[in-house]
């Protein structure tokens, strides 16, 4: 192995680190044997819809109690676009949850840019934790609106541009249209 960190054969300056292998899969993200998974939440981090009440519903009260504490002490007035805390996994299988506030899609400025921090937050919190293994949702493709077809391939960039030791990515996607989306994104 070079010393920059490459994987032999790739040309020099493409990569500064090691680039996580990102694996696709259909299913549930509740139930994911992986260090950490990333809720898609929103700003209160009090949990709501989709994969957010379905992460705080799976987890336990445990969850809310750190969110709520989160809140308390670093985040009073919820947390911002982009940006992305921890909390324990209460009853899930994974040790951790890393949440992250997606863009609205309609009413953000640039939303391929928070998107992509969404992401390479996570993973830095990710590494803050010592997290090897990360599952990822469709970060903001439900009720924030995000086209499935344009959030792909901005996730699987920023993964892919991040500079992380996370040994594996999973994007964890509900239904074979954004399953596809992340597959064309991915061949890319």
């Amino acid at each position: 192995m070079p010393s920059e960190g490459r994987p032999e054969g790739t040309p020099k300056g493409r990569y500064s680190a090691l680039v996580p292998r990102i694996v696709l899969l259909e299913g549930d993200l509740t139930t994911q044997d992986v260090d950490a998974i990333v809720n898609a939440a929103n700003a209160s981090l009090m949990g709501g819809g989709g994969v957010d009440g379905a992460i705080h519903r799976a987890g336990g009260p445990s969850i809310l109690a750190e969110c709520r504490e989160i809140r308390r002490t670093s985040f009073p007035d919820g947390l911002p676009t982009g940006r992305a805390v921890a909390t324990g996994g209460g009853d899930l299988p994974a040790r951790w949850v890393i949440h992250t506030v997606g863009p609205v899609y309609a009413a953000s400025a640039d939303p391929a840019g928070e998107l992509a921090s969404c992401h390479t937050d996570s993973l830095k919190v990710a590494d803050e934790l010592g997290a090897r293994t990360v599952a990822f949702p469709a970060i903001s493709t439900g009720v924030f609106g995000y086209p499935i077809v344009e959030a792909a391939p901005a996730a699987v960039a920023a993964v892919r541009g991040a500079e992380t030791a996370v040994a594996e990515v999973r994007f964890v996607l509900f239904g074979r249209e954004a399953f596809e989306a992340f597959e064309r994104a991915l061949a890319r």
